[in-house]
């Protein structure tokens, strides 16, 4: 009886059928996972950076496993059944591009996990590196930030990374999506964080009249239209709302930089991630001094810019 597909399958569900009944162990499964992604068209753009991180997260994941627990039951008989589910797990990798975060229903940044599926963006931003050191030396001390906005908030993340540097801060994570709003509040509860994160619905400023705050963050959406056209198939599984920036990838950040200034206190800051519009955005906007933030990946990539020089 073929456990995954009927008679009629291409040759790589062959081999599927044929790791179903010949694969015994943890280690086997995971070597054949491998190989299997090896020679298939996947992107690797959402966190985990190879094909056997993949591979093991989402056979660790469909045997309720933690990652620590690998080389201990690598050597572990599998049941024909865990055969099975991890077989039909990683053929929807390969077959459908479903990214694997979206797959387990989490995913990482920094130490921190989110729980994630298609109503947002899987969690990326080069600001999550800057809040590892709460944004030192720009902000010299993390007392002196009480209150704080995350524009385009998608799962809350980084609304969360914030309530960890800065932990007196009141913190308004604000989306234009309910869907996303709705993941968001899943994970501002699974961190407890209730009482000082405030999901707001709301196109960019608009619902947020008379608030002030001492720093604003944004990794808003800015793939350019060329780029959207190519993007690998993985990406077809996000909203494109979160990602689609108009024709150069600047129409949401002109938005913000019109409005910022307006909900900024006299000191405060605006940190927002471009990605790879540098040259894009500075020949938009010359007069304006960004300062260019340092992050694991280059410093091209999120633009600092205080209130006092955002146009009023």
């Amino acid at each position: 009886m073929n456990p995954i597909r009927q008679p009629n399958d291409s040759p790589g569900d062959s081999s599927i059928r044929q790791a179903a009944e010949e694969l015994r162990t943890l280690r086997d499964m995971l070597r054949f996972t491998v190989s299997y992604f090896n020679r298939s068209d996947l992107f690797l753009g959402h966190g985990l950076p190879t094909a056997y991180d993949e591979a093991a997260c989402l056979i660790l994941h469909t045997l309720h496993l933690n990652t620590d627990q690998l080389d201990l039951f690598m050597n572990a008989a599998l049941t024909r059944n865990e055969r099975e589910q991890i077989l039909r797990i990683i053929e929807r990798r390969v077959n459908e591009k479903i990214p694997v975060a979206y797959l387990i229903h989490e995913a990482w940044l920094g130490d921190f996990n989110f729980y994630v599926d298609e109503r947002v963006i899987i969690p990326r931003s080069f600001i999550a590196d800057l809040l590892q050191d709460r944004l030192s030396p720009w902000v010299m001390d993390s007392h002196d930030i009480g209150t704080a906005l995350d524009l385009c908030t998608g799962s809350g993340c980084l609304a969360i990374l914030m309530a960890h540097a800065f932990e007196h801060a009141l913190i308004d994570a604000v989306d234009i999506s309910t869907e996303a709003l709705d993941v968001a509040a899943i994970n501002v509860r699974n961190y407890d964080l209730l009482d000082r994160i405030n999901l707001i619905h709301s196109d960019l400023f608009t619902g947020l009249q008379g608030k002030k705050y001492d720093l604003i963050i944004s990794n808003p959406p800015y793939v350019n239209a060329p780029s959207m056209a190519t993007l690998p198939e993985e990406y077809g599984h996000e909203p494109s709302i979160a990602l689609a920036g108009g024709a150069d990838g600047l129409d949401i950040v002109r938005r913000i930089f019109e409005g910022a200034a307006h909900y900024l206190t006299e000191d405060g800051l605006l940190i927002m991630e471009i990605g790879h519009n540098q040259a894009e955005l500075e020949q938009a906007f010359p007069q304006l001094p960004c300062t260019w933030l340092e992050t694991g990946e280059g410093d091209q990539f999120v633009l600092m810019i205080r209130r006092g020089d955002l146009p009023v």
